[in-house]
C-alpha cells in the first residue's frame, strides 16, 4: 500500500510520559514529509498548540485539535480554523458544570480552557464519575462525550472526533483515508485510527487501542512513532 499521508497524535505518542517530544519522531516525520508524504497533527491540545507544533515539526498536511472539534490546514477554508461542533452545548455545559461542581470547577478544570473552542478540559485530579454526576441533569446531555486522553478529561460534541475530522481534512484534500497511516496511543485515538488504512498503536499505548491495530510497535513513545514510519511509509 502506498502512504499517502500519516496522521499522528501529539501526547504519549510522539511525546513521552513527561511531554517531551522525541527526537526520534521529529527525525521521521520530516524524513516523510522529504519524501511528499504529507504529515497531519491530530491531538485532544488547543488549536494555537497544535499549530506551534505542526509549524516547529515541519508537518504540511494540516491539523486536528481539540478530539476533532476543529481543524486547520494552510491554503484550506481562507486559512481560517474550521469549527465543526455545535458550540451552544459546550457553552452550556460549561455554564452547568460551574454551578454543579462549584470550587472543585476552578480546582480541577484545564488552565487552557480559556483557548478553547469546541471542548471543556479537566485535569485527572478529578474523577471522571465526579463529572458524569455534574452533567446527569444537563439538557443536552445526549450531545455530549466524555474522553479520557491519558493526560486529561475531555468534555465533547459526540458527534464529532478525531477520526471524522481528520476524514474531513483528507477528503478535502484530496487524501484517501484507505491510504493514510494513524499514529496513537491513547482512549480517544481509536476513532482515528479506525478510519485509516494502516492503523499503528505505539508500544505504550492502551491495551484497547493496541487490539485495534493493524501494527503494535516494539518501542514506546516517539521511538515507536519512528518505527512505524519506517516500516511502513519509508521501506
Amino acid at each position: 500500500m502506498k502512504i499517502e499521508g500519516i496522521a499522528v497524535d501529539i501526547d504519549g505518542t510522539i511525546t513521552d510520559d513527561t511531554r517531551k517530544i522525541c527526537i526520534s519522531a521529529i527525525e521521521s516525520l520530516r524524513a516523510a514529509e522529504e519524501k511528499g508524504i504529507p504529515t497531519i497533527i491530530v491531538t485532544g491540545n488547543v488549536v494555537n498548540y497544535a499549530y506551534a507544533a505542526e509549524v516547529l515539526i515541519g508537518c504540511s498536511g494540516g491539523l486536528v485539535a481539540e478530539n476533532g472539534g476543529m481543524i486547520f490546514k494552510e491554503g484550506y477554508n481562507n486559512n481560517s480554523v474550521e469549527i465543526l461542533v455545535n458550540s451552544e452545548y459546550i457553552e452550556k455545559a460549561d455554564l452547568h458544570l460551574k454551578e454543579k461542581l462549584g470550587e472543585n470547577y476552578n480546582k480541577h478544570a484545564s488552565h487552557d480552557n480559556n483557548y478553547r473552542a469546541t471542548e471543556i478540559v479537566f485535569y485527572k485530579t478529578i474523577q471522571r464519575k465526579a463529572i458524569e454526576d455534574a452533567l446527569k441533569d444537563y439538557e443536552f446531555l445526549d450531545e455530549l462525550e466524555i474522553y479520557d486522553s491519558g493526560f486529561a478529561l475531555h468534555v465533547t460534541d459526540k458527534r464529532v472526533n478525531k477520526g471524522s475530522s481528520l476524514r474531513r481534512l483528507c477528503e478535502k484534500n484530496g487524501i484517501s483515508m484507505e491510504n493514510v497511516m494513524a499514529i496513537g496511543d491513547s482512549e480517544n485515538d481509536e476513532e482515528f485510527l479506525k478510519e485509516a488504512g494502516i492503523k499503528i498503536a505505539v508500544g505504550n499505548a492502551d491495551d484497547s487501542l493496541k487490539e485495534k491495530s493493524t501494527y503494535v510497535c516494539k518501542n514506546n513513545f516517539g521511538d515507536g512513532v519512528a518505527e512505524a514510519i519506517y516500516k511502513f511509509a519509508l521501506r
